[in-house]
């Protein structure tokens, strides 16, 4: 570019000066001043140069313009866009025995998502469970009582409702598998202190289907989240809700570890609030041990180990302790999760054919699903040293 430059100007010299000699001698005219008979550069000449100079000019404007426009951060419009579906949630704890019930100032709180105009928000069950004169907070300052609640505390989830019309519901992700490690993400909440509502903080999607203390997949995410962030967005560059920030890993050199419940689970357990005021759940009826892979997260498809035969039906299909099961429906399963997961497509009393291993054979057994608790694993995860799994409410 600077020979390119270089070469420009030195043409452009050559060319000047040879002007200038024609006109200064009264000799013959020279080979350029034949070319131009008057002395002078023809006009078209001119002007053709200063078209191209012009049209670089424009050019270069316009690709300027194109990539101020490429590299614009859509952070603060998402921010502006989402916020009014975010809300801070407050009220005095009940379950901390030292607290006195004259001490106003023994409070807890969380955040929340407006999932319709009237009044329904979806949180964490944590920061709901034990809240007494709990009040809700919209961004425009305005505090409502809560007149209902819903809790499901194996997801970790809860619907409540407040006395308010024309509230901005969020958009939620439909397509949770669209989600990639590396994608751009907000949380919005009330960290810390209540008087931080509608805090904002920005990171990536650091993983997915995360097996972390929980009952159903995770989000990883490194968006900074701390105590009051739980119940709030975990946002996409789309403006759509990926997840509901849940938990983190807090202890001495973990950083940044976050996890979201996935927008598919949080529509799971709506639902089923909304219809029943309770999540009605498929149980196999049985007790299940994962394998040693499974436990310390190896890329394993080891099957599952049955420990415990608690229903009626399960007896009837011939199931028994020791057993090995390998698939449900022809769906692999290896982990307590897994099924949990599966069985969002299932409702009790369904028919459903297990791949196991009985005394050394491979057998199929036929089970009608009951209702009970999803299967939770009996060792908790933890991070590097003595990192714990935290709920920040």
């Amino acid at each position: 570019m600077k020979w390119g430059k270089w070469m420009y100007k030195k043409s452009l010299g050559i060319l000047l000066c040879g002007v200038l000699l024609s006109g200064a001698g009264g000799g013959t005219p020279s080979a350029l001043a034949a070319a131009f008979p008057d002395n002078r550069p023809a006009a078209g000449a001119v002007k053709s140069f200063g078209d191209v100079a012009s049209g670089q000019v424009a050019a270069a404007a316009a690709i300027s313009k194109k990539n101020t426009a490429v590299t614009a951060d859509a952070v603060p419009q998402i921010i502006k866009a989402v916020s009014p579906s975010v809300v801070g949630i407050i009220g005095k704890y009940t379950g901390d025995p030292g607290s006195g019930p004259d001490d106003r100032y023994n409070l807890t709180h969380g955040s929340g998502i407006v999932v319709k105009a009237d009044g329904w928000i979806i949180t964490n069950a944590h920061v709901i469970k034990g809240l007494q004169n709990a009040v809700v907070v919209t961004s425009d300052a305005k505090s409502y009582s809560i007149t209902a609640s819903y809790l499901d505390e194996v997801s970790d989830l809860a619907l409540v409702k407040i006395n308010a019309k024309f509230l901005k519901p969020a958009r939620f992700a439909s397509a949770a598998n669209q989600i990639q490690v590396g994608e751009k993400v907000i949380a919005i909440g009330t960290p810390i202190s209540f008087s931080l509502r509608n805090s904002a903080t920005v990171g990536v999607v650091s993983g997915l289907n995360r097996a972390v203390d929980a009952a159903y997949r995770l989000i990883q995410s490194d968006t900074a989240i701390n105590p009051g962030n739980s119940g709030g967005p975990l946002v996409s560059m789309k403006g759509e809700v990926l997840g509901v920030n849940s938990l983190k890993y807090a202890a001495v050199g973990v950083e940044n570890m976050g996890f979201s419940i996935p927008a598919d689970t949080v529509q799971y357990i709506m639902n089923q609030l909304f219809k029943y005021g309770e999540v009605k759940r498929p149980s196999l009826g049985l007790e299940l041990e994962e394998s040693w892979s499974a436990i310390v997260g190896l890329p394993a498809q080891d099957p599952l180990t049955v420990t415990k035969v608690v229903s009626a039906e399960a007896e009837k299909a011939g199931i028994a302790a020791g057993d090995v099961l390998y698939a449900i429906d022809g769906h692999r399963v290896a982990s307590l999760v897994d099924i949990n997961e599966w069985f969002k497509g299932y409702k009790p009393g369904a028919a459903v054919k297990l791949l196991m291993q009985s005394d050394g054979d491979i057998v199929t057994r036929r089970l009608v699903l009951g209702q009970g608790d999803p299967l939770i694993g009996g060792v908790e995860a933890e991070g590097d040293g003595d990192a714990e799994a935290h709920t920040e409410e």
